[in-house]
C-alpha cells in the first residue's frame, strides 16, 4: 500500500519522559527496528527505540507503537543511523526482548530487504507478513514454554531407507550434471515431461545436500500438494526431520514447524509460497515445484513472487536453485534460452523427455463441438464419442478424469420470464447456484443467501440454471453412466480438514471410476489407474485479453493429459480429450504433439513484436474507491503529475480503466498499468512515484487504497 519516507526518530516518538540516565546508568542503546505499520501511515523506514542493551540485527522484540504494543524485528542500521536526534524527539523504550529466540539470519533479512525494496513494500509488512501469527501474542516466557515443550517432544527420527529406485538413464545424466555444478550454484531449469520422474530427481539432489549437513527446502505451488510429497520425502528420509510451511496449518503448528525451522532442528522443508521466507540456518538447496504455476505469486498485501525470490535467494546465500515444471513459465524459459536462441542465457537447462518406464505420452482427442446436432448439444455437455469412451474405461476398469475448471452447480440462475439473473447486489457478477445445500453464493465478496422460490422480480417460479460447473457435471455424469462411482474434487468439497486426502485416497485405492475436478486435480498428482483425461469446454482461454491466458491454458491442458497413463502397462491406451468449437487452432496442434518448446518459440515471437514481458516490464497501480469516478480520477491525477519524470525514465503511463470485475464488496476498483523496456528504470521510477502517491491521497475524497503490484499475472 502506499507509503512515504519520513524520518525513523520523528515517527517512533511520542511525548513520553525521556529515560532519566544517572552517572552509574549505562546509557541505553539506540536500535533500528522494523514493524508492521499501518499501510495509510506512509512508514518505510525502520524506527528507533531505546534498549538497555544492545541488540543483535535480526533479533524478535516488542515495541510500543502509538498505544499499542506490537512485534518488531531489530533490522540491520542505515548508514545515517548515528545521526543527532532532532530537538524535542524523545524515543520510546523497547517494551521486551523475546530472546530466547536466536536472531533471524542475515540472509533473511537480506532477502526481506530485496522483497520489500523490489515490491515497494516497507520491509516491517514483509517481515511480519512472513513470521508465524502466533509470534504476536506471545511473551518472552510464554515462548520459552514452547521451546521447552518443543525439545521435550523432539525424539530422535529413526528408521531404515527402503532401496532407492533405478534412475532412469535421463535421471543419471540430469543427477551427475547437476552433482558436477555444485561448485557453480545457479538456477537450472529442470524441463521434464509428466511422468517422466522430476519428483526423483528432487529426492536425490536433497538426499545429497542433507548427508552433507545442510537443509532442503521445496516448494509446491498448493496446499493440496503438500501432504502426498511430504509423505514421499518422509518415506525416502525416515532418518530426517521433515517439516511443511503453509498458511492451512493451525497457528500452533505452524509456530512449531518454523520454530524447528530456525532452530535448525528441521532437515527438509515443504511449503507453498510463504515458505520461501523459512529462516533456514544452514540452506544449501532450493526447489520449487511446477515452477510456471501462478500460484506462487501473492496477490494481497506484499505482492512477491515466490518463484522469483527463490532464485533471489540462491543468489544471496550461494546455493543451487532448481525450478522444475513439464510446462515452464515463458519468462524461466526465455532465461534459459541460449543468448544465440534468443533467450537471455541465466539459466541452465536440462531435459528429461521420456517417461519412467518408457510409457507413451496420452494421446490427443480433439471433439469438435461445432459438428454436433443442436439436440445432441442441449442434452449433454459430453459429446457421445466422450461418453463412449469414458463407458469402455468403466468396463476395463480404468479411471477417467473429467476437468471443468468452473466450481459450483450453475454459474447463474434466470428467470425464463423476465429474464432476471442472480447479480451480487455487492459485486459486478453473478452469485453461483450451489445445488447441495441449495444457495448462491458470490465467489468474490462471500455473500450467501438461501435460492428464492420464485423470482424475486416477477414472481415466475420457473428459475432455471444457466452453464454448468462441477456440480452439475457430477450430476449429469451420474445420469449418462449408472452405475459408474463418481466422485468430486474442488474447493467446495474439500473445504473440511482431511477431506481431500481421504478423496484421494479413494481415488488412488481405486475405489473411483471418474473423478470430476477444477485445475487442483490437474496438477502434481500420481494416479496410476487413470487412462483417460477430458477437458470440457476449455475454449475461453483462446481469446481472452490477458496475453497470458494461453500459456496458462496450454499448461493446464498439458499437465492435465499427464495424469493418464502414468503406469507404463496402461501407457499406450492413455487418451487425453478435448472439447473445442476451435479444433484447428495452433494451440491444441502443439498440444497434439506434446511440444512445448514449439509453443514456447511461438508465444515468445509473439510477445516480443508485441513488446510483452519477458521483453518489458510491467507494474500495475491499482486504487480502489467508493465510486468508479474516485479511483479513475486518482490515478489519472497521480499520473499527469508523474508525466515528467516518466518520460525522463522512458516508461509508459497508460489511461486508468476499471478491473474486468470493477466492484467487490460495494468497493469499485480501477487500473493503470506502468511499462518499460528497462527493469531497472521501471524500478527507480516506481520508488520515486511512491512519495507521490501518498501525499495525493488526502486529496480525493473516497479514495480507500492502492497498491503497486510489480509484474503482475493478471491484467
Amino acid at each position: 500500500m502506499g507509503k512515504s519516507t519520513p524520518s525513523r526518530a520523528s515517527v517512533a516518538s511520542t511525548a513520553v519522559p525521556a529515560i532519566e540516565l544517572s552517572a552509574s546508568t549505562i546509557a541505553p542503546t539506540r536500535v533500528p527496528v522494523v514493524v508492521d505499520t499501518p499501510a495509510h501511515s506512509g512508514l518505510q523506514a525502520a524506527l528507533d527505540y531505546l534498549s538497555e542493551r544492545p541488540l543483535a540485527p535480526g533479533s524478535l522484540l516488542r515495541v510500543p507503537l502509538g498505544r499499542r504494543e506490537v512485534l518488531g524485528v531489530v533490522w540491520d542500521a542505515a548508514a545515517d543511523a548515528a545521526g543527532t536526534l532532532p530537538e524535542g524527539v524523545v524515543l520510546r523504550e523497547v517494551a521486551a526482548v523475546l530472546d530466547v529466540l536466536p536472531p533471524l539470519p542475515a540472509a533473511w533479512r537480506e532477502l526481506v530487504a530485496f522483497a520489500a525494496s523490489y515490491y515497494q513494500r516497507s520491509p516491517g509488512e514483509v517481515a511480519l507478513a512472513v513470521l508465524p501469527p502466533e509470534l504476536r501474542h506471545l511473551s518472552s516466557a510464554q515462548l520459552g514454554r514452547r521451546l521447552k515443550r518443543l525439545h521435550a517432544r523432539l525424539v530422535p527420527p529413526s528408521g531404515e531407507s527402503a532401496p532407492l529406485p533405478e534412475p532412469s538413464a535421463e535421471q543419471a545424466l540430469v543427477l551427475q550434471t547437476l552433482s558436477a555444478a555444485t561448485d557453480a550454484p545457479g538456477v537450472t531449469l529442470l524441463h521434464g515431461s509428466t511422468g517422466s520422474g522430476k519428483t526423483e530427481v528432487y529426492l536425490r539432489e536433497a538426499q545429497r545436500v542433507v548427508e552433507a549437513g545442510r537443509q532442503a527446502l521445496v516448494l509446491v505451488p498448493e496446499i493440496n500438494l503438500t501432504p502426498q510429497l511430504e509423505a514421499r520425502f518422509m518415506e525416502r528420509f525416515p532418518g530426517r526431520r521433515v517439516v511443511s510451511l503453509h498458511s492451512g496449518l493451525t497457528p500452533a503448528r505452524r509456530l512449531k514447524h518454523w520454530l524447528m525451522v530456525l532452530l535448525g532442528e528441521a532437515d527438509l522443508v515443504l511449503g507453498t509460497r510463504l515458505a520461501v521466507f523459512a529462516p533456514l540456518p544452514r540452506l544449501g538447496l532450493l526447489i520449487v515445484d511446477e515452477e510456471h504455476d501462478p500460484s506462487y505469486k501473492q496477490q494481497e498485501g506484499a505482492r512477491y513472487s515466490a518463484r522469483d525470490l527463490a532464485v533471489v535467494r540462491g543468489r544471496i546465500e550461494q546455493v543451487p536453485v532448481l525450478l522444475g515444471s513439464a510446462t515452464p513459465s515463458l519468462e524461466s524459459w526465455h532465461n534459459a534460452l541460449p543468448a544465440a536462441d534468443g533467450g537471455a542465457g541465466r539459466y541452465r537447462r536440462l531435459t528429461m523427455a521420456a517417461r519412467i518406464g518408457g510409457g507413451a505420452l496420452p494421446a490427443l482427442r480433439l471433439v469438435d463441438m461445432g459438428r454436433l446436432p443442436k439436440e445432441v448439444l442441449r442434452a449433454s455437455p459430453l459429446s457421445p464419442a466422450l461418453l463412449g469412451a469414458l463407458g469402455e474405461r468403466l468396463e476395463r476398469g480404468e479411471q477417467s478424469l473429467v476437468l471443468l475448471n468452473r466450481r459450483g452447480y450453475a454459474p447463474v440462475l434466470h428467470c425464463t420470464e423476465c429474464g432476471w439473473k442472480s447479480a451480487c447486489p455487492h459485486c459486478s457478477a453473478w452469485r453461483v447456484f450451489h445445488k447441495l445445500d441449495r444457495t448462491l453464493r458470490c465467489h468474490h465478496c462471500g455473500l450467501s443467501e438461501r435460492v428464492p422460490r420464485a423470482c424475486p422480480d416477477c414472481g415466475n417460479a420457473d428459475i432455471q440454471p444457466l452453464g454448468r460447473g462441477t456440480e452439475r457435471l457430477e450430476e449429469q455424469l451420474a445420469q449418462a453412466l449408472p452405475g459408474a462411482r463418481i466422485a468430486r474434487i474442488d474447493a467446495d468439497t474439500t473445504r473440511r480438514s482431511g477431506a481431500l486426502e481421504a478423496e484421494l485416497a479413494r481415488v488412488h485405492a481405486g475405489e473411483v471410476d471418474v473423478l470430476v475436478g477444477t485445475q487442483m486435480i490437474a496438477k502434481g498428482h500420481d494416479f496410476r489407474h487413470m487412462t483417460l483425461v477430458a477437458a470440457i469446454n476449455p475454449d475461453a482461454a483462446l481469446f481472452s485479453s490477458d496475453f497470458r491466458a494461453p500459456e496458462r491454458l496450454f499448461a493446464l491442458l498439458l499437465q492435465a493429459a499427464g495424469r493418464a497413463g502414468r503406469d507404463a502397462r496402461q501407457a499406450a491406451r492413455a487418451e487425453m480429450w478435448v472439447q473445442t468449437w476451435h479444433p484447428q487452432h495452433a494451440l491444441y496442434a502443439a498440444l497434439r504433439s506434446h511440444d512445448y518448446a514449439a509453443f514456447a518459440q511461438a508465444q515468445l515471437a509473439e510477445r516480443r513484436s508485441a513488446g510483452l514481458p519477458p521483453y518489458s516490464h510491467l507494474a500495475l497501480l491499482r486504487a480502489d474507491a467508493r465510486s468508479q469516478a474516485v479511483a479513475q480520477a486518482w490515478l489519472q491525477a497521480v499520473s499527469e503529475e508523474a508525466g515528467a519524470l516518466a518520460a525522463q525514465q522512458q516508461i509508459a503511463l497508460y489511461p486508468p480503466v476499471p478491473l474486468t470485475v470493477q466492484r467487490v464488496a460495494d468497493v469499485e476498483r480501477a487500473q493503470m498499468l506502468v511499462e518499460s523496456a528497462s527493469r531497472p528504470a521501471l524500478q527507480r521510477f516506481l520508488a520515486s512515484w511512491t512519495g507521490l502517491l501518498q501525499a495525493r491521497r488526502p486529496e480525493h475524497k473516497g479514495l480507500l487504497r492502492w497498491a503497486v503490484d510489480v509484474d503482475p499475472l493478471a491484467i
